[in-house]
């Protein structure tokens, strides 16, 4: 492949993983977002979407040299408006230049013209040409100062400069009024290439419009990352991914367990246009979704046996086991070829009997829990950890991007297990010492609010911090994550510690205070209440 000189302020087409290519333009990123280690990449944003990446040099194309090939492989309707937004801004860069032109055009006939007429025909002639002199250089600075004042509209420095010298835009939403501006104008490409990049190959990919994204989420995605773990770190987005829509996959796709964080992914699988056949063991929480579009199944075992990929997600190892190996159940419906993608949050050990009892049948496994809660849910921005059959994964890619922000593909069965175990342990403390300082803060005379203020001003301001507080500031303790799931993942995460002879006193004292809580009818409670086992 002939390499090509790209340079910031640069108009491209980037391409991501999976994904089709995406036109965008070369910019600074953020001051706190470091380059990563590796082959050379540039910081891309793309039109149409409020997604950057970095993107290494040999997955970009200059556009214009490009454009039309792109368009004949992609129609899908925010391709198009990707597209349109890039010439909308080609046109206006070409109007201020031309601008620009025009004044500068304009200043040389006002000089031509002032030095006409200060032209000397006395004998006075070099004090007369010294006067006109100086109102010329007057005029001209005159001038200056206006083009100065008013760049932005009719500014005489070259894009290429006006990028180079915009400080780059921290992470978040840009302001309404500058909705169109968020990708600085472009500078013409000038590396082209020598040759044709037959060594380069982007496969067509067709795309549907799609929701839009979440205007409270922005983050910035980054190329797929090989680790020495072994580890891959795909972004699945905000329902827009690079390419600004999903392609939902042919395959049929069945879920099986409709709660907190069950009905927030079925919903989502549906809007992105996923074929999706439901159970759940109270048969009435399947009737909002078969009005959306989704199929029935009498069971577990005629949902695996009627669809290609089945997903789970139900409460606890006794729940997850029950399911598969019951009557009527998963492992009924199994044969060679069917795939079973376990989402609840188990131990290492439950989900690795499920792996081995469905690969006996000849089926594929994946676990894949999910971290988030039932807001997050319906939002399709979980961040989902996966295990196991690495083919299988990448055959759920559409319905990950779908139901998540992020999908993380952990190595062999039980390691997504163990990680999750250990998120909602850290999360499980945590909530536990919000709860704990509120009430210290309440029995020493001092105010809870202002004690949310100034965390909310420090480092450990976030939205689940902001959150929890509100709820027990408010009293409203509407289940987001039920305590008591909570709690059952802290006894697995202490089980966990135990079973490699690690130490974790801090989960061991959050676990008893939960215990306390559960005691005190708060199992059905968000995890929040577990500040009423400070306050009894």
């Amino acid at each position: 492949m002939a390499a090509v000189s790209l340079r910031l302020g640069d108009l491209v087409w980037g391409k991501l993983g999976r994904y089709p290519p995406w036109p965008g333009k070369i910019v600074n990123p953020p001051k706190d977002l470091k380059k990563p280690r590796g082959k050379k990449c540039f910081f891309v944003k793309f039109f149409g979407t409020e997604d950057h990446a970095w993107i290494k040099v040999e997955q970009l194309k200059p556009y214009h040299a490009h454009k039309e090939e792109m368009i004949k492989i992609n129609k899908g309707k925010r391709f198009q408006q990707a597209v349109d937004a890039v010439e909308e801004f080609l046109r206006r860069a070409k109007g201020k230049d031309q601008t620009s032109s025009h004044n500068s055009a304009d200043d040389k006939n006002r000089r031509n013209s002032s030095e006409e007429r200060s032209r000397p025909n006395s004998g006075d002639e070099k004090r007369k040409l010294s006067l006109s002199e100086g109102k010329v250089k007057k005029n001209v600075g005159e001038g200056k100062k206006r083009v100065s004042s008013g760049s932005s509209e009719r500014g005489s420095k070259s894009p290429l400069k006006r990028a180079q010298e915009q400080s780059p835009r921290k992470r978040g939403r840009p302001p309404k009024d500058e909705k169109d501006l968020t990708i600085p104008e472009s500078s013409t490409v000038k590396g082209m290439m020598a040759g044709p990049m037959a060594a380069f190959k982007w496969q067509p990919t067709a795309s549907e419009p799609v929701k839009d994204a979440d205007p409270h989420f922005h983050h910035f995605l980054l190329s797929q990352t090989e680790k020495e773990t072994g580890s891959t770190s795909i972004q699945a987005a905000d329902s827009t991914a690079v390419n600004g829509s999903i392609t939902p996959t042919d395959k049929k796709i069945g879920f099986l367990g409709l709660g907190l964080m069950g009905s927030g992914i079925v919903s989502n699988l549906l809007k992105m246009g996923h074929t999706v056949t439901v159970w759940n063991r109270t048969a009435e929480k399947c009737d909002l979704f078969i009005q959306e579009g989704a199929r029935l199944g009498r069971t577990p075992a005629e949902v695996v046996s009627t669809c290609d990929i089945t997903f789970a997600c139900v409460s606890d190892p006794k729940a997850a086991k029950d399911l598969v190996l019951g009557p009527s159940g998963v492992l009924q419906g199994i044969r060679p070829g069917k795939c079973y993608v376990d989402m609840s949050t188990v131990d290492a050990d439950t989900v690795t009997e499920l792996a081995q009892v469905i690969v006996s049948r000849g089926g594929r496994f994946l676990e894949a829990p999910v971290s988030g809660n039932q807001q997050l849910s319906n939002d399709g921005m979980l961040v989902i950890l996966a295990a196991g059959d690495r083919g299988l994964y990448e055959d759920c890619s559409s319905c990950f991007q779908a139901m998540g922000k992020t999908s993380f593909f952990l190595g062999e069965v039980g390691n997504a297990a163990k990680m999750m175990l250990i998120v909602n342990m850290v999360q499980g403390s945590f909530m536990a010492t919000i709860a704990e300082g509120l009430t210290l803060a309440q029995v020493t005379g001092q105010s809870q609010q202002t004690l949310l203020d100034i965390l909310n001003q420090g480092q450990l301001a976030s939205i689940f911090l902001d959150q929890k507080c509100q709820n027990i500031l408010q009293g409203n303790f509407k289940p987001d994550f039920y305590l008591k799931y909570i709690q059952k993942d802290l006894r697995l995460a202490i089980a966990l510690g135990d079973a490699v002879n690690h130490p974790t006193p801090m989960a061991a004292a959050a676990n008893e205070v939960y215990k306390r809580a559960k005691a005190l009818d708060q199992s059905d409670n968000d995890m929040s209440a577990v500040y009423r086992a400070y306050i009894h």
